[in-house]
């Protein structure tokens, strides 16, 4: 089980910044990806940055140069910089994790979610 709590979601103008954070119980470590989805109203919940256990990044088309997806193993966290924010990009950001476990015949892949947070970009 991976229990996952964001925060740093808030009300920011157009332009600004804002780091989201997400907190996962136990070591990050054995998690195979970690990533930030969001999702706006009557929208459907779409990625916007995933890093894997090897630190390989990748990042939708519409935020690469703007946003930055880092984790810190010692404080099993990680987070989202996002820079340049315009207000298109309010949503909710969720934080994901999987979590791979060896089973007979192959892999399973254990997929948990974060309560989400509120990010609200004013024009």
């Amino acid at each position: 089980q991976v229990q996952l709590v964001e925060s740093g979601g808030g009300f920011v103008q157009a332009g600004g910044s804002l780091r989201l954070s997400c907190e996962a119980s136990g070591s990050i470590l054995r998690l195979s990806r970690m990533g930030w989805y969001r999702q706006a109203p009557g929208k459907q919940r779409d990625m916007v940055a995933t890093i894997t256990s090897d630190g390989t990044t990748n990042y939708a088309d519409s935020v690469k140069g703007r946003f930055t997806i880092s984790r810190d193993n010692a404080k099993n966290t990680l987070y989202l910089h996002m820079n340049s924010l315009t207000p298109e990009e309010t949503a909710v950001y969720y934080c994901n994790a999987i979590l791979t476990s060896v089973v007979a015949g192959g892999t399973i892949n254990h997929n948990y979610w974060g309560q989400g947070t509120q990010v609200t970009v004013s024009a």
